[in-house]
């Protein structure tokens, strides 16, 4: 075997050109030194392989290949399996199509819904977030093909997405927004990372030493390359000298002269050069020759069987799902004939082939004796058709059951610019209520990247089934829900609020002035809902089944690492077999920050026959236990009571156990321009002091030292100062010399 080229044999000249790309889709070849190019492309949920016209936007013709179900479905599906599946057969299409690093899967929060690029990412969570594109990227990978994690950081937005800065306190910003790359990065180990377009606190993620250095390598012990999103770059030495390894797209010539500039000049060293082109060269390692054949047809099917995990039964009023033998349907909606499967932008595919619902209902339809009708009923440009309206009503009269697909159309959903609304577009709202009026029952089928609102109609249409974005397999997937072939299983990633003001992030969102604050701090999705009692439409976690299931004996341990496991047995109670989520939800008070009521903590989907009980385990780490500590710069787990519960959703706690965690041992180092009130709970100083003070202020008649609204006062001032207002009477010295015992210390509550 032919030893890889090593950096000690390349120029200066070579090393700065492996730092750009070559071409807008790979990286610069030395074929004399035996260093060949690494093809990237766009994922994440299929391969857009461009070999003509290209572009990082989705405008330009690429190679055909599978579109799997998005992100904002995988997230819908609660299922490492699924996101695993996908991962797998990415890396097989990949491969075949000539491509290296696949550039997903994206961890981006849904901070709003109104986030124009909401279909690429899992969650409003950052747990649920992590452990799906975990499952993906350890499974893409070990296909031979290399993941590149995105946006890093805080690309929740896309209004004003390459200037914004996103400005997040350091605790919100571990908790939520670096939380799911952290898990990821220390999981899966990703080939690469790729820094995002906006600012971070002022600063540019592509020259952000902080985050590119100190977090990621530093703390987080990554050792793959950076790479900038395409034309993230403002300064190529900056960026270099803040960690950024691999600038993209080509062709890089200037930027390789400014490299080279810059070491020439000594503003940067050589070394720093050497390590971003060794971690370039590294990637050489999922550079094959070795291509894979790709099973088109049965990754068709796959994406089919994955989109049935995926869609969400909202509601199912008087059992009308599924459709009965011998019914009369109506299907109203062009999306039934040409269906919104996925967003726009760089993500978007050139599907293999497509699924279309109307045709897979009527496949199903004449195998059990039932009627299937279609009306337009609307325009997919949103425009007013009184006529198209009037014919899906009249035709509705005559029918046992109206089926409308509605939802978003693609324009108004996709990479470069969020969305401007939260309701369905009003001709839709109209003929969902024009329908209900003259209809036995209505059923609404969504397609959306982000949820919409369902305000206006929800209570007068008997079921709704969102679909999201179900990708190339979605409409067979549909078909098979609504005619009980399969049984939905899918559960809210992201709330579906009453309304959008009712949403955390309304008076911030998008920003202004170049800036977005994120006021809601940790408070993000459902963990805002919950912790002010706000009222939802739909709670995160909801999800009906045509099953039903029973979840009992829930049993907590702690075990080492101030880690929890929860452990519950759950029951098919119905008549069918399904698919059944354990969402498990840690609640606490405890520590010196603020909490949110209830946080998720850890989850798991099973598959249950008629009958059957499994007994399931979840893990919850120390992770979840915890809280960042901005003082400390750590992640602290608090001693005291962690109620663990299982619930149905967000909003309904099914089971509930409380234990007592150790916690961490946090000595408190204590100055006279400490607290009072941290001096009075001292274990070692706080009863000779309390005496102390005591004698001194009861001397004065004044009230006692504890219990008194003037106490209270006291607690909030710095030491020196009440030293100050006793006027000597208690010496500083002598206070000081009380904490410096070796035994002096305490657990912070």
């Amino acid at each position: 075997m032919t030893p890889r080229p090593r950096v000690t044999d390349l120029t200066l000249a070579q090393k700065a050109s492996l730092l750009t790309g070559a071409t807008f889709w790979s990286t610069a070849s030395f074929s004399e030194l035996g260093i060949g190019e690494v093809v990237l492309a766009d994922g994440p949920n299929g391969v857009r392989r461009q070999l003509q016209g290209t572009d990082h936007l989705g405008l330009y013709h690429s190679e055909p290949a599978t579109c799997f179900p998005p992100a904002v479905a995988i997230g819908s599906s609660w299922s490492r399996d699924v996101a695993a599946a996908v991962g797998r057969a990415l890396a097989i299409e990949a491969r075949a199509l000539g491509v290296d690093i696949l550039l997903g899967p994206g961890v981006n929060i849904k901070r709003s819904p109104l986030g124009g690029r909401n279909f690429e990412y899992y969650s409003e969570d950052p747990l649920l977030s992590g452990v799906l594109a975990s499952a993906y990227v350890e499974s893409l990978q070990a296909g031979g093909v290399g993941a590149s994690l995105k946006h890093f950081v805080a690309n929740d937005q896309e209004t004003d997405r390459m200037v914004i800065s996103s400005d997040v306190d350091d605790r919100t910003l571990r908790e939520v927004y670096l939380a799911p790359f952290e898990r990821v990065i220390t999981e899966s180990k990703p080939a690469t990372v790729m820094c995002s377009y906006n600012k971070i606190n002022g600063i540019h993620a592509a020259e952000n030493r902080w985050l590119l250095n100190d977090v990621l390598r530093e703390e987080w012990g990554f050792e793959g390359a950076v790479v900038s999103d395409w034309g993230a770059i403002r300064t190529r030495p900056a960026a270099l000298a803040a960690g950024l390894d691999l600038g993209m797209p080509g062709p890089g010539e200037f930027a390789t002269a400014a490299v080279i500039g810059a070491v020439e000049a000594g503003e940067i060293d050589e070394a720093t050069v050497d390590d971003a082109a060794a971690r370039v060269l590294a990637l050489a390692a999922y550079s094959n020759s070795d291509r894979s054949t790709a099973d088109w047809d049965a990754h068709h099917d796959l994406a089919r069987r994955l989109a049935v995990e995926c869609a969400v039964l909202l509601k199912n009023e008087n059992n009308t799902l599924p459709i009965n033998q011998g019914a009369s349907i109506l299907v109203v909606g062009e999306f039934a004939k040409e269906p919104r499967y996925q967003g726009g932008g760089s993500s978007h595919v050139n599907a293999t082939r497509v699924d279309i619902p109307l045709d897979e209902m009527r496949i199903l339809a004449e195998e059990c004796d039932v009627q299937v009708a279609f009306a337009q009923g609307f325009q997919t440009d949103s425009a007013e058709n009184e006529t198209l309206r009037a014919h899906a009503v009249a035709a509705a009269r005559l029918a046992d059951t109206v089926i409308v697909f509605a939802g978003n159309p693609e324009s108004e959903e996709s990479e470069g610019f969020d969305r401007s609304r939260l309701e369905l577009p009003e001709s839709q709202t109209e003929l969902i209520n024009a329908l209900a009026e003259v209809a036995r029952r209505v059923v609404v089928v969504l397609a959306n990247g982000g949820v919409v609102t369902l305000e206006g109609w929800h209570d007068r249409v008997d079921a709704i089934l969102e679909g999201f974005l179900l990708g190339q397999g979605g409409g067979k997937a549909i078909a098979d829900i609504l005619f009980g072939a399969e049984n939905p299983s899918g559960h809210l990633a992201e709330t579906i609020p009453v309304r959008l003001e009712d949403t955390p992030a309304w008076l911030t969102f998008p920003g202004e002035q170049g800036h977005v604050r994120y006021g809601e701090g940790v408070m993000v999705g459902h963990r805002y809902f919950v912790t002010a009692d706000r009222p939802v439409r739909y709670p995160f976690g909801h999800g009906l089944s045509y099953t039903t299931f029973s979840t009992d004996s829930l049993a907590v341990d702690v075990t080492a690492h101030d880690s929890l496991e929860a452990t519950v047995t759950v029951t098919n109670t119905g008549s069918r077999a399904g698919a059944h989520v354990v969402q498990v939800y840690l609640s606490t008070g405890v520590g010196p920050v603020i909490r949110p009521r209830r946080i998720l903590a850890g989850f798991d989907k099973i598959h249950l026959e008629p009958g059957q009980s499994k007994h399931v385990v979840v893990e919850l780490d120390r992770r979840v236990l915890g809280y960042w500590d901005i003082d400390r710069k750590q992640l602290i787990v608090s001693p005291g009571l962690y109620t663990v519960q299982v619930a149905e959703s967000a909003s309904t706690v099914l089971l509930e156990q409380t234990v007592e965690v150790d916690g961490d041992f946090l000595p408190v180092t204590l100055t006279l321009q400490s607290e009072t009130g941290s001096w009075l709970d001292d274990p070692v100083a706080g009863p000779q002091l309390r005496a102390r003070m005591q004698a001194v202020i009861g001397s004065s008649g004044e009230e006692p030292v504890d219990g008194s609204d003037g106490t209270a006062m006291m607690r909030g001032m710095p030491m020196n100062q009440i030293l100050s207002i006793l006027g000597g009477a208690i010496d500083g010295d002598w206070l000081l010399s009380l904490v410096a015992q070796p035994e002096t210390g305490r657990n912070q509550p």
